[in-house]
């Protein structure tokens, strides 16, 4: 049965190969990004496009309404939009309290705010039963970042899910959280991957491999099944084993 998939940040990387993955199964996807360019390039053969900052309010309620017009019913929803502030303008700041500002403020607001409008936006057009709800986190969330706010804005979104989980359970609705590590052919790292890096965090692995956004893909791709319809308020690694159990 075709299913309607809504997937943010959906134009590259994990949120590409997730789209490629459902695409693949037949499903109806809507790919979700800030650069309308790059959602119509993507080339995931019957994909609906619609360019939305779903940071933004106004942009997250034009989505609710395209949803409305063009689909009806959510099945899936893929929440890839995020990222480390690389596609974001660099901004001077004289007071070094006014660049920490900036910077939590940013990263909260790409990889939570994000997540929690478009959610709440689109929380009662959820099929039920069946809903499945899958955001994307971090193995930051576990170990940080270096500065904190990135890893802090992604570790946010696991106590969002598991609320949101017992609030939709009871309607038949999944919400779950995956973690990925190191992740290559991404714009993740923009230009700051440097070979000795690229190196170490392989060898932190136990798969001796960077992951791949098939790797992370295929795993939503899992917990948007039938197969997994008892999981929830889960956060599912996927890092080869860099960071163990929890």
């Amino acid at each position: 049965m075709t299913r309607n998939v809504v997937i943010s940040g959906g134009g590259t990387g994990i949120g590409l190969a997730a789209a490629q993955a459902f695409a693949a199964d037949g499903d109806q996807v809507l790919l979700i990004g800030r650069r309308g360019d790059v959602l119509e390039k993507a080339g995931v053969p019957g994909a609906l496009t619609y360019a939305a900052d779903v940071g933004d309010v106004a942009g997250v309620r034009g989505v609710a309404r395209y949803v409305a017009d063009e689909i009806g019913a959510v099945d899936v929803l893929v929440h890839s939009a995020g990222g480390s502030r690389q596609l974001e303008p660099r901004v001077e700041r004289d007071d070094p309290l006014d660049l920490v500002a900036d910077n939590w403020i940013v990263n909260f607001r790409l990889n939570t705010l994000t997540a929690v409008l478009l959610t709440e936006a689109l929380k009662d057009r959820l099929a039920q039963p069946g809903g499945r709800v899958l955001f994307l986190g971090s193995i930051a969330a576990y170990r940080g970042s270096g500065s904190g706010a990135y890893a802090a804005s992604k570790a946010a979104l696991h106590p969002y899910a598991h609320d949101l989980a017992r609030q939709l359970g009871p309607r038949g609705i999944t919400v779950n959280v995956v973690a990925p590590g190191y992740v290559e052919d991404t714009d993740f790292f923009g230009n700051a991957m440097d070979e000795a890096r690229h190196r170490r965090l392989v060898a932190e692995t136990s798969t001796g491999r960077a992951a791949t956004p098939g790797d992370v893909a295929a795993t939503l791709h899992w917990l948007a099944s039938p197969a997994a319809g008892h999981i929830t308020s889960q956060i599912i690694q996927v890092n080869g084993g860099a960071e163990r159990g929890h």
